[in-house]
């Protein structure tokens, strides 16, 4: 096989291509936009991102990673939460005919954990656990050096542990999910809540953005935390708080030596890390009787997927 594969990443707004080397490296990339009436219009836009990249480097397999659940044999893509009109699509059938070529379909989280474990902070590891923290929370798992997808492709689905009974509802239909508790769009509501318990204290913060809730956004509390502003701080602390129980839940079951944390929100560094590594420290079960796993940020950034899906599709 050709050293070089394409991997895709496709999201709700974007289909993002990239030629990735045998050792991680993006050689090229293209895009679309994604169509919003999905279905096969989706699928050409996968396609033709394919064509662009492929007239100039010669790659004998694709990848495909999206948001979603997809079967246990990588062909098909069963639901996704985001996208229209591709839920049941074979798509390693419409791509193939289209392309001729080897088409692997991946979870966008498990692309990620996986382009983490070859080429990011999680090299020369044998497990590692990833939690994306983004509008939800995605989750990835590697486990003796092997991808974990679950008896029906459907594994991994970290941010759906449920950690505060009778909470607030999720997408996926019940209540008090991790990721509403831990995801970067909690941490918009923590900040709300803060906000209004202290509305006295809350002006600078609010002055980041247009001085209205509504035009307050991550990178303002993101911001507003490294210079210490207290609102932005308590909004990370109970985030973080949620997310270290999170972790402390998954490592009594997982036990991993490493636990990647990428998403927008590690931007705040150890203002945010910290507080997550306490918290988990304290909850595990057997706390101090045993080692404690690694608690690192991602490396990759936005380019996991694309990454890890070209990476798998030489497997």
């Amino acid at each position: 096989m050709a050293s070089n594969t394409i991997g895709i990443d496709v999201g709700g707004t974007k289909v993002l291509g990239g030629v990735v080397s045998a050792t991680g490296e993006i050689l090229a990339t293209a895009r679309r936009d994604t169509p919003r009436e999905g279905g096969r219009a989706l699928t050409q836009a996968i396609a033709d991102v394919a064509n662009e990249l492929g007239r100039e480097f010669e790659s004998e397999a694709i990848g495909v990673s999206a948001a979603g659940f997809i079967s246990s044999d990588r062909k098909t893509i069963l639901a996704t939460p985001n996208i229209a009109g591709w839920n049941g699509v074979d798509l390693d059938h419409e791509l193939t005919e289209i392309l001729g070529k080897r088409i692997v379909l991946e979870n966008d989280a498990n692309a990620a954990a996986w382009g983490e474990f070859k080429f990011g902070a999680g090299r020369g590891r044998k497990d590692l656990m990833l939690l994306t923290l983004g509008t939800g929370v995605g989750g990835g798992l590697i486990l003796g050096g092997s991808l974990f997808r679950g008896a029906f492709g459907l594994g991994a689905e970290l941010g759906h542990i449920r950690i505060v009974p009778e909470g607030h509802l999720c997408g996926c239909g019940i209540r008090g999910c991790l990721e509403q508790y831990a995801s970067g769009s909690a941490l918009m509501r923590h900040t709300r809540e803060a906000i209004s318990a202290s509305p006295d204290i809350a002006r600078n913060l609010l002055a980041r953005g247009d001085g209205t809730l509504e035009g307050l956004k991550g990178q303002h509390i993101t911001e507003a935390a490294r210079d210490g502003d207290p609102v932005a701080l308590a909004a990370f602390n109970t985030m973080a708080s949620y997310l270290g129980a999170g972790i402390a839940s998954l490592c009594a079951v997982i036990d991993p030596s490493c636990i990647v944390l990428g998403g927008g929100v590690i931007d705040a560094g150890e203002i945010f890390l910290g507080p997550t590594r306490e918290a988990a420290m304290r909850l595990i079960p057997f706390s101090g009787k045993h080692p404690y796993p690694e608690i690192i940020p991602a490396e990759l950034g936005n380019n996991a997927g694309l990454v890890g899906v070209a990476d798998l599709s030489r497997i």
